[in-house]
């Protein structure tokens, strides 16, 4: 994946801490999510050098805990934008997971249909939409890096790629994914794939071009 300042980066959180007791949007990354988040930092550290780079984020617990070593390593601020939240479930709070797979189909299969009173995949959509199109227009000029979460990622990258709304555009289990899109076309470069997956080609172009000036 290669930097250019029309280039946009979505990238969702990694594993986090599931706990009951604790409102979901104040999940932290678990042990796994962070050592994630940790390798790609060391991937990332030096892109800002080729391309400007801006960092933006939700504000939920787990995204800028997935965000914030990126902008560490990157050298840049963070941009935290509230209204790029996970689609919002507070209706139900926590639901216990083979409850909550069958809740988030039943989201994706109906999205103009509020399931027991979550915002609909609709409008969830059409507000994931504004809020990173508002993000590229402040950031004009830098690569964009969105660190968010699964269910508004796989929507936004739904009305990029012209789908219909389907669960079967989502992200990989587990979280830790990432797909670009080309900020002037408006079109994906690519699909979900785990973030241990991005920069590779750039960070080995980075170690070819070493190894030729040692030789």
């Amino acid at each position: 994946m290669q930097l250019t300042p029309q280039t946009a980066i979505y990238i969702t959180h990694p594993q986090v801490i599931v706990d009951s007791q604790v409102q979901v949007t104040e999940w932290q990354l678990s042990p796994l999510g962070v050592e994630r988040v940790d390798w790609l930092a060391k991937r990332v550290a030096d892109l800002s050098s080729t391309c400007p780079v801006a960092m933006v984020c939700s504000a939920e617990r787990k995204a800028i805990e997935t965000a914030t070593p990126l902008a560490d390593a990157l050298g840049v601020d963070l941009e935290q934008r509230p209204h790029t939240h996970e689609n919002d479930r507070s209706s139900t709070g926590f639901i216990p997971p083979d409850a909550f797979e069958r809740q988030a189909d039943a989201f994706f299969a109906s999205p103009t249909r509020s399931v027991r009173g979550w915002e609909t995949a609709q409008a969830a959509q059409a507000r994931i939409l504004r809020e990173v199109f508002a993000a590229e227009a402040d950031h004009e000029g830098r690569a964009l890096i969105i660190c968010g979460h699964g269910a508004v990622g796989t929507l936004l990258y739904c009305a990029l790629a012209g789908l219909e709304i389907d669960r079967r555009w989502d992200q990989p289990p587990g979280g830790g994914n990432w797909f670009a899109y080309d900020c002037l076309s408006r079109r994906p470069l690519s699909h979900w794939a785990p973030i241990e997956t991005l920069f590779v080609d750039q960070n080995q172009s980075r170690e070819n071009n070493r190894a030729a000036v040692r030789f």
